[in-house]
């Protein structure tokens, strides 16, 4: 039996309805968008257009598709008819009324181009990613295993259906691929696009270098980007830039790479346990990927752009995270995959911190320890703490 996991956005998006006329939710596939939307606006009519039926109505009629169905709807996966989105701008302006339209789609960069081009403020703007592990963990009676929750990954089927990630990960992968990769985008070559998909894997945490990327997954340059622009676009990777208050100090523009969820890049790394993970020669990048891809949750969830950073400089400091998304709360934050806190994990933080105006408060390194402490450089975090936003 499938159970509903409670999802933190959603009082972020009921109230976004309360303001906007209309309401989009983007995310990955099966990150749970159409189940939120359902649960969130339970006497809301609903539609998908995955059905083939349903997406040629919308497309070759949107005037008679959207006069023709009730105030209050949900469109799900509504990239796939963009002339619906006019129409819905002329309908939602004659009622001038906030919620009337929720729009979902698996495809960020095709569903924001048609809002752009006829919804342009009319839209409250919203994302949903996989679950996160104080999602799960607020979920369950018990404790959750971190090491368990970065294995496995936050796609809610996962947990709610309790699928195994060997049985679910093949499946989803290919979808994927079939769906938005050669559906959507017409990229014809599958095979190269999934080898680069893996080949983004094995560079999780690493700075991005397009050449290399393309050389290892024997493509061009020009797909690499291409295609990579794809993955950003349907919420499987993320970009991590560099920061420095000093332009001409910055060592590197040249961002890092890393999914938005661990179980997908565990899966592609053809990890197959947990004792495989904690051991393997890339658990250190999975790690920092969990504590990273976890921080933009939490911002998403709460309906705030995370404005996330890495720190590295000409004299060779770096920093794994900085979150700036708070002005008067900024962070700076190390991240060791060991059982065991060293001083000089925080060698940085002091000297960093004080430049960037970081408060003693907001620096932090994050570790697999079993209890956190302060220490007089720095606030030492077990990793649950960490993700379940105890500070």
């Amino acid at each position: 039996m499938q159970n509903f996991i409670h999802r933190a956005l959603e009082s972020k998006l009921k109230q976004a309805a309360g303001w906007y006329p209309v309401v989009s939710l983007t995310g990955p596939r099966q990150s749970g968008k159409s189940t939120l939307a359902k649960h969130a606006f339970p006497d809301y009519s609903y539609v998908t257009l995955e059905d083939p039926q349903i997406r040629a109505a919308a497309i070759e009629d949107p005037v008679s598709f959207i006069r023709n169905r009730p105030e209050r709807l949900i469109i799900d996966e509504a990239q796939y008819a963009p002339d619906l989105f006019s129409m819905i701008q002329v309908v939602s302006d004659e009622r001038d009324s906030a919620g009337q339209y929720v729009l979902t789609g698996s495809q960020s960069f095709l569903l924001m181009e048609s809002i752009s081009q006829s919804l342009a403020g009319r839209v409250g703007l919203t994302t949903l990613l996989p679950l996160s592990y104080q999602e799960l963990q607020d979920s369950m009676q018990g404790n959750y295993a971190v090491d368990d929750f970065t294995f496995t990954g936050g796609y809610p089927r996962l947990h709610s259906a309790d699928i195994p990630p060997a049985a679910y990960f093949p499946s989803y992968v290919e979808t994927y691929i079939e769906r938005d990769v050669a559906g959507l985008f017409d990229v014809r070559n599958k095979t190269s696009f999934r080898r680069l998909l893996e080949m983004c894997a094995l560079n999780a945490g690493a700075l991005l270098n397009y050449s290399s990327l393309a050389n290892d997954a024997d493509v061009a340059p020009r797909s690499a980007k291409s295609w990579l622009s794809i993955l950003e676009s349907s919420h499987i990777v993320f970009l991590l830039q560099p920061f420095h208050a000093n332009a001409r100090k910055r060592l590197t523009k040249s961002p890092k790479l890393y999914f938005y969820d661990t179980g997908l890049l565990c899966y592609l790394l053809h990890i197959t346990s947990v004792e495989q993970l904690v051991n393997h020669e890339m658990f250190g990048a999975v790690f920092e990927n969990l504590i990273i891809s976890e921080t933009a949750k939490r911002h998403l969830n709460n309906a705030v752009r995370p404005e996330l950073y890495f720190y590295r400089d000409d004299s060779k400091r770096e920093i794994d995270l900085l979150d700036f998304t708070n002005p008067a709360d900024k962070q700076a934050v190390e991240i060791k995959s060991s059982r065991t806190y060293h001083s000089k994990y925080a060698r940085h933080l002091l000297g960093v911190g004080d430049e960037l105006g970081i408060d003693q408060s907001g620096r932090f390194v994050v570790a697999r320890i079993e209890d956190s402490y302060q220490t007089k450089e720095c606030r030492v975090l077990s990793a649950r703490d960490w993700l379940m936003g105890v500070r």
